[in-house]
């Protein structure tokens, strides 16, 4: 598969936080090197506890088998932090990504996050099957949902 080169072009009024991990793809020249980054990071992932692998926490959308779980911050309960876990490695980089985007936020927060921007920065739905993109944006929309039952007080 030939290389393609991915020029940047970032619009000024993405989140610091997305410009940051849209940057880092950006130092890699093709989407070569962006799938081996991406593995990477899904690579480094923090193992999901077991208990979290939980039928409400499965993204049931992917091909893929997807966890995510969010959980309250012990010392600053309004906030959440999510961890996951798949068994894809492109697909886990996604979720790495997202853990780490959505981590530390409120729910409120978490809902209004423009991860529509970080896909689009990141040109992913360029290189993915449409059936990968369908399923990255259902952990998206799991994600999002966990955020909402904790601030309507459902977990």
């Amino acid at each position: 598969m030939p290389t393609q080169e991915i020029p940047p072009k970032i619009p000024e009024e993405i989140p610091e936080e997305i410009r940051e991990i849209i940057d880092d793809f950006d130092l890699l020249d093709d989407w070569d090197s962006r799938y081996q980054y991406l593995v990477e990071i899904g690579e480094r992932l923090p193992a999901m506890d077991a208990a979290d692998k939980t039928e409400a926490n499965w993204v049931r959308e992917c091909m893929s088998t997807v966890h995510v779980a969010a959980h309250r911050i012990a010392d600053t309960p309004s906030r959440l932090v999510y961890s996951g876990d798949c068994d894809t490695a492109i697909i886990k980089g996604v979720v790495a990504i997202l853990v780490r985007l959505l981590s530390g936020k409120t729910p409120l927060e978490v809902e209004d996050t423009d991860v529509d921007a970080l896909f689009k920065g990141l040109r992913l739905e360029e290189h993915l099957s449409p059936n990968r993109h369908v399923g990255i944006y259902a952990i998206v929309n799991k994600m999002k949902g966990q955020a909402q039952a904790h601030a309507a007080g459902a977990t």
